[in-house]
């Protein structure tokens, strides 16, 4: 499954015509499709551990007796009875006409049963489906593609599911999503893979998610490394929380309770990791229920004269240092007002920053968030801080760090997310990880590079053909007279012009290929693993990253030239004698698979340089792989920069500016996706619109 995004896409787009076409909302449709995915997923991991129950006793490592229930749930699976079983409900909803609906409700109750975490959680309201819209929802997760799929991938799908939702605002605004990207920054900087992990504004629990992939990547099992507490004052959501945990093979324990009033687990100076995303600007809280709460050891931050705490920010920031033992780390995210906030906030502020236990603040621009486009700061804590750093705060200004994801929506790439953390990393003096990391883009770009040739050569191949066709076309374009002679000879000129540049692109594509080989016998057969010859490898490639510039010029104007001969060619077959020479469906069909081509060998020679151009990120920034400050992207402050900046924890007021850069690669395709997906989703908004204003007038009787 190469290409997640389309998968999730395309899943996306069939179930939400299904809820239109059922006339379901949102609300309605929500948690019963979650369900679905939720079968389905359990059904693969079902399946895959029952594949290596048989394994594991074929070959001797497991004993060969009666399998049982536990036998699943070492193998992160959980046991399904068998009218809980995906293809069984399948097929006794063709086959015996039973209640689609009815069927599964039942295996839903069934799986409750099997699995008493579950109890009460599993969605049952698909009586509210007629059967055949069911039907195609559960067909549509029934493909084979769907069936293979790993847990990975149905975790990522079930995650996407969950934030289109999210932007549906189909449960409580959307706040109980956060996006990957500001969870996964997150875990990277505290890097939770031990002990009492706790949320107490637990929303989906992507945090736990997140943190158990963190754990796995690193070689550890998540169920022997930690437990996952959580708090969380919507029901729905808990349910969606332990739905997440359970598709991604995890447990938790989730108490329903509102953290403002409540520590339903009792872990005020007990956890290893505190990690959250709470509702910010909150003003309802009542001060004369918590004035004497232990959670807060820096006071109330300003309370209103109806007795409520002006702004909840600082009650969460409070919680969430006191929750942590004396080794603790949490990281959570905060509205950006707070960093810098007056009065009786700022008393907090300073009371915590005197505490020494600061470690990060990372500022993240608007529109990281589905349903707010407000900035927010990402807040780090560590009370195991070492000596070195116990007065010092690393700011982190990432407000320039971004991609778009759609006109409204940003997010960190994969390497915009490693480089972030490679900064913290040299921060806390591990720099084998930062040197890791280049190394790391080293071996993505000689892997990258080997495929360059592969696809320029199928590229060539079919531009060769369309010569050969063009060329005999152009012998016998000669013996007819009566033509458009501008339009005769433009097919001539670009054919002219076309073999003037084919002879300087093979030289240019053979001295490519020979660098490439050159780098690669070098310092791909043992990747530089220290900083001095990281640098070396660097300026040994830079030469190739300039011819690869000037190779991606050339393909794409050897294309243009050929679709330019292709659309002459065309509009000469309009006469007659033309038409019968040429095979204007052929040639088309060749131009447009030379497009492709095109495309795939211009993104793989650009796939060489993006990851080339991570690594001059970090090398350029920190050219001794030590930390160092960097105007307008990060600056390490002592407690008294804080104190002369009126205990301000806001990075931009710290880090400067960055000096203005020439972007000499601009990417001018790249510009015009971005123009287009802001174009597709105004077009989107605008059919929606029309379609609600339509549906207005029908209700007004108009």
């Amino acid at each position: 499954m190469q290409n997640i995004e389309k998968i999730e896409s395309s899943l996306w787009e069939a179930a939400d015509n299904l809820r239109a076409n059922s006339k379901l909302t949102s609300s309605d449709y929500f948690m019963p499709v979650l369900g679905v995915i939720f079968l389905r997923h359990a059904a693969n991991r079902f399946d895959a551990a029952t594949r290596l129950i048989e394994e594991d006793k074929a070959s001797g490592k497991m004993p060969k007796r009666k399998v049982l229930p536990e036998d699943y749930v070492r193998r992160r699976a959980l046991w399904l009875p068998q009218n809980a079983r995906y293809d069984w409900i399948m097929e006794q909803a063709a086959t015996s006409g039973t209640d689609l609906p009815q069927l599964v409700v039942n295996a839903m109750t069934a799986i409750e049963a099997a699995f008493p975490p579950l109890q009460g959680v599993l969605p049952k309201d698909y009586g509210i489906f007629e059967t055949k819209v069911l039907e195609d929802l559960m067909r549509l997760f029934n493909s084979e593609e769907i069936k293979r799929a790993t847990g990975d991938v149905f975790g990522k799908i079930y995650e996407y599911f969950l934030a289109k939702f999210s932007i549906q605002k189909a449960h409580d605004n959307g706040e109980f999503f956060t996006p990957f990207s500001i969870v996964q920054t997150i875990v990277n900087v505290i890097e939770p893979e031990h002990g009492a992990i706790f949320d107490p504004a637990t929303g989906s629990a992507g945090m736990f998610v997140q943190s158990s992939h963190f754990i796995e990547q690193t070689g550890g099992d998540t169920g022997k490394k930690v437990v996952f507490y959580g708090q969380e004052k919507n029901r729905d959501t808990i349910r969606i929380a332990k739905m997440n945990l359970a598709v991604h093979g995890l447990e938790g324990k989730i108490a329903e309770a509102i953290t403002y009033y409540q520590d339903e687990h009792n872990l005020a100076g007990k956890c290893d990791f505190v990690m959250a995303n709470p509702p910010f600007n909150v003003d309802l809280v009542d001060a004369e229920r918590i004035k004497v709460d232990p959670r807060l050891p820096f006071g109330l931050p300003g309370v209103n004269k109806q007795k409520k705490v002006s702004n909840g920010n600082y009650l969460w920031i409070s919680y969430f240092w006191s929750y942590l033992n004396n080794k603790g780390r949490a990281g959570f995210v905060m509205s950006s007002q707070a960093s810098s906030a007056g009065h009786g906030e700022k008393d907090v502020r300073r009371k915590i920053v005197e505490t020494e236990t600061v470690d990060v603040m990372i500022a993240i621009r608007p529109n990281f968030f589905y349903t707010r486009s407000v900035p927010c700061e990402l807040w780090f804590f560590d009370k195991g801080k070492p000596e070195p750093l116990r007065d010092k705060v690393l700011m982190i200004d990432a407000r320039n760090i971004y991609r778009k994801v759609t006109r409204k929506i940003f997010d960190f790439s994969p390497e915009q997310l490693s480089n972030l953390s490679a900064i913290v990393w040299l921060y806390h003096g591990k720099q084998e990880q930062f040197l890791g990391l280049i190394r790391k883009y080293f071996g993505s770009m000689c892997d990258e590079s080997a495929l360059i040739k592969e696809k320029l050569s199928v590229f060539e191949e079919t531009l060769k053909t369309i010569r050969r066709s063009f060329d005999a076309f152009a012998k016998e374009m000669e013996k007819i007279d009566d033509l458009d002679e501008d339009k005769r000879k433009g097919f001539i000129d670009a054919a002219i012009e076309l073999n003037d540049l084919l002879k300087p692109y093979e030289a240019d594509r053979k001295r490519l290929i020979d660098e490439i080989e050159k780098f690669r016998s070098s310092a791909c057969k043992m990747l530089p693993d220290d900083n001095r010859k990281q640098h070396v490898a660097r300026k040994a490639f830079e030469p190739a990253v300039d011819h690869i510039k000037g190779l991606i010029k050339q393909v794409d104007l050897l294309y243009k030239i050929d679709s330019r001969m292709g659309d002459i060619a065309s509009e000469l077959a309009s006469v007659e004698a033309v038409a019968e020479i040429y095979d204007r469906r052929t040639v088309g069909r060749l131009i447009k698979q030379l497009d492709e081509q095109r495309k795939d060998a211009v993104e793989q020679l650009k796939q060489t340089t993006y990851f080339y151009k991570q690594i001059v990120w970090l090398q350029e920034r920190f050219p001794d792989a030590v930390l160092r400050d960097v105007p307008g992207l990060v600056k390490l402050v002592d407690k008294e920069d804080i104190k002369s900046a009126d205990w301000s924890l806001t990075p931009g007021r710290y880090v400067g500016v960055a000096p203005a850069e020439i972007d000499e690669d601009f990417d001018f395709e790249q510009a015009l996706r971005d123009i287009h997906v802001e174009l597709s989703d105004l077009n989107k908004e605008a059919a929606e619109l029309a379609a609600k204003v339509q549906e207005n007038f029908e209700e007004l009787g108009i």
